[in-house]
């Protein structure tokens, strides 16, 4: 069990939070997320990264516990070596939801360049648009919208090259009503477009829900807008880095040094020390 005065669960986003700008993980802050686990806290691995860059996402957080992925659609158990990995939650949106959602996003916005993560494989590719302002162009596969909203999918990703990406967030939210499906945007510059219902929050309370564990006994770091839901679902504290966007810093408890400065990995630190 826990130490009094501690949180019963811990859940940090990981790009721009735990992961620094040149994409790693300092041995320090592996080795901080060690000694939480061995105080008895469980760990959660809360991202935007899709089931198909698990392995990057064990590597960058390997003391997880539990691993929140897409945004909240994924929920893996991955507490017993024994058994291997469970998954709790499995989310995704009718293509056809999502073809009609851009229409009516193109309508208010102009043209968009819309990516589709419908794939679980490892390393697996993005269908859709080229897009130079992508980041990852190795992970795109260019095919036909039609082709890449057929079936159900994980998310898809939006950009326009003529509205800044929390105007076309604050249009999006706007346009698309909450039982269609959740608009949010992680740092990408694109906003993404995940099933109804699903968000950090709700894949957060899957997990708490396993572990019996209250949302006032969880503690959460994160950066983006994707993480406003899980600040504020969590009660024991709400911590973004400094380079958190504003919306963040705003629901924030205690604001920490950067993901440069290995801001998550201090915060513990001080924490298990008290």
């Amino acid at each position: 069990m826990p130490r009094p005065g501690l949180p019963k669960l811990i859940a940090t986003d990981l790009d721009g939070t735990l992961v620094r700008t040149d994409d790693t993980v300092s041995a320090y802050t592996h080795g901080v997320l060690d000694r939480v686990r061995a105080a008895g806290i469980p760990i959660v691995g809360a991202t935007g990264r899709g089931p198909r860059l698990t392995r990057l996402t064990l590597t960058d957080i390997r003391a997880a516990d539990y691993l929140v992925l897409a945004n909240g659609g994924r929920v893996v158990d991955l507490s017993d070596p024994a058994v291997g990995p469970a998954t709790l939650r499995d989310e995704r949106l009718d293509g056809h939801v999502l073809a009609r959602i851009v229409a009516d996003l193109e309508t208010a916005v102009g043209p968009l360049t819309v990516l589709i993560e419908a794939l679980d494989e490892h390393d697996a590719p993005l269908w859709g648009d080229p897009d130079p302002a992508w980041r990852y162009p190795d992970t795109l596969e260019v095919r036909p919208r039609a082709e890449s909203m057929a079936g159900r999918v994980i998310k898809g990703f939006a950009r326009t090259a003529n509205h800044d990406v929390d105007v076309l967030l604050a249009a999006a939210q706007w346009i698309v009503s909450p039982d269609q499906a959740t608009v949010t945007q992680a740092g990408l510059g694109f906003i993404e477009i995940l099933p109804p219902g699903v968000s950090k929050a709700t894949g957060l309370a899957v997990v708490a829900a396993n572990l019996g564990v209250d949302p006032a006994e969880v503690l959460v770091f994160g950066d983006m807008p994707n993480d406003v839901p899980m600040f504020e679902w969590a009660g024991w504290g709400r911590v973004a880095v400094a380079n958190a966007h504003p919306l963040v810093r705003a629901l924030a408890d205690d604001l920490t040094l950067s993901n440069d400065e290995d801001g998550v990995a201090t915060y513990l630190d001080e924490l298990l020390s008290r």
